[in-house]
């Protein structure tokens, strides 16, 4: 049983179709990249896979379950897409600890360890008032790693981060695959795709082709 399944996804929003007849059969433990322009579809695409809009026709089904029908939401999943929605008057620490209390599934010792993965420190007391848009990245990394779910999906993660930041990222992705996750990856960082992508996907004017370059 492969992970996703995609059949004869589209979406019609004001009678403008935003995605095109896609379909997707991706393997458990495998990185996925995605590329295209702005405006391509790739966001929407990702906010169909986790439940955030609803299809036109079509079905999802994650580990054998279909969205929409059996579960509302994939049952195990981490996400970035689009600015994470921190509470900017907590720290760090504080606002991954409310969205840990949602499923209660981890310790506090898995939040700081996800914490000092993407090279945060659990005990800064800044608030996300004062964090730069680096540090705002890295923690919605934590935040997308941090309960090790079956799922990620990250649309731009390396946005705003420095190079060094950039390697780190690249190998947490790396460890999270061999843990066995499911990773789709969409980035306009050429790179990003060549170094960590098992296959990418070409997405334009909302619809998927393979691409074997």
């Amino acid at each position: 049983m492969n992970a996703i399944e995609v059949r004869q996804l589209s979406k019609v929003i004001r009678g403008r179709e935003i995605l095109k007849d896609i379909h997707l059969s991706l393997e458990k433990g495998k990185i996925y990249g995605f590329f295209g322009p702005n405006g391509s579809g790739k966001t929407m695409l990702f906010r169909a896979l986790c439940g955030l809009i609803k299809p036109t026709t079509g079905s999802i089904t994650l580990n054998g379950k279909q969205l929409h029908k059996d579960i509302s939401f994939p049952e195990s999943v981490g996400v970035i897409i689009e600015s994470p929605g921190f509470w900017p008057q907590y720290t760090g620490w504080e606002n991954l600890k409310l969205l840990a209390r949602i499923k209660n599934i981890i310790s506090d010792a898995d939040i700081k360890h996800a914490i000092q993965r993407v090279g945060l420190s659990p005990e800064d007391d800044r608030t996300l008032k004062r964090y730069s848009l680096g540090m705002k990245q890295r923690l919605a990394i934590a935040q997308a790693i941090m309960e090790k779910p079956d799922f990620l999906f990250l649309d731009e993660p390396t946005n705003a981060l420095d190079e060094d930041a950039v390697h780190l990222v690249r190998n947490i992705l790396l460890e999270e695959k061999s843990r066995g996750a499911t990773i789709l990856l969409a980035s306009h960082n050429k790179d990003d795709l060549d170094i960590l992508a098992d296959l990418r996907f070409k997405v334009r004017g909302g619809e998927l082709s393979s691409d074997h370059g």
